[in-house]
């Protein structure tokens, strides 16, 4: 068993949505990139005596989608994509930590499949108000077509519009559990 990184403490953390950003970037058109992020809508960390009983869960919101371009937004949520009246969110579940990789299963578009994050603790921290709060941040890379997500537009001059490869970064805050 490995310790636990310092400053965690045994209990249900919950994750901090306002502190905590979900992006991700593929290539358009062959010649760039199109960043986005999504809004997590609940979360947990739950620590117990070892780094190996740690289990990460997030739910995020597909809707939340956001490109900084209202209609590329609104394709993404359409069935071409996301189809997010059919799958409104998607969720990670860990099932295996290690230091610096976190093993877990990814629901997608009512697809699972497993992932490996490589992730970082970031460290703990006493904000102002009195809230014990812990970081990560993790990285992983995931082909979209791998979840059924396959819509894209073939170009004039070869290639296509939309890449495969999808990156994601997560920068996730969790407030520790409060005494009684």
């Amino acid at each position: 068993m490995t310790a636990l990184p310092e400053g965690l403490t045994q209990g249900t953390w919950n994750l901090d949505a306002t502190h905590t950003t979900v992006g991700f970037t593929i290539r358009h058109a062959g010649i760039s990139k199109v960043r986005g992020t999504f809004e997590p809508t609940s979360g947990s960390l739950e620590v117990g005596d070892s780094l190996e009983s740690l289990v990460f869960a997030a739910e995020l919101d597909i809707t939340s989608v956001d490109t900084n371009n209202d209609g590329r937004d609104d394709h993404l949520r359409s069935p071409d994509f996301f189809d997010a009246a059919q799958f409104p969110e998607f969720a990670f579940r860990s099932t295996k930590v290690e230091s610096r990789k976190v093993t877990g299963d990814l629901t997608l578009h009512g697809v699972t499949k497993e992932v490996v994050l490589d992730a970082e603790f970031e460290g703990t921290a006493t904000d102002p108000f009195g809230a014990y709060r812990a970081g990560f941040s993790a990285t992983t890379s995931i082909s979209r077509k791998d979840f059924g997500l396959t819509w894209n537009a073939a170009l004039a001059a070869g290639g296509v519009l939309v890449g495969d490869e999808v990156k994601i970064s997560v920068e996730a805050e969790f407030v520790a559990p409060t005494a009684a």
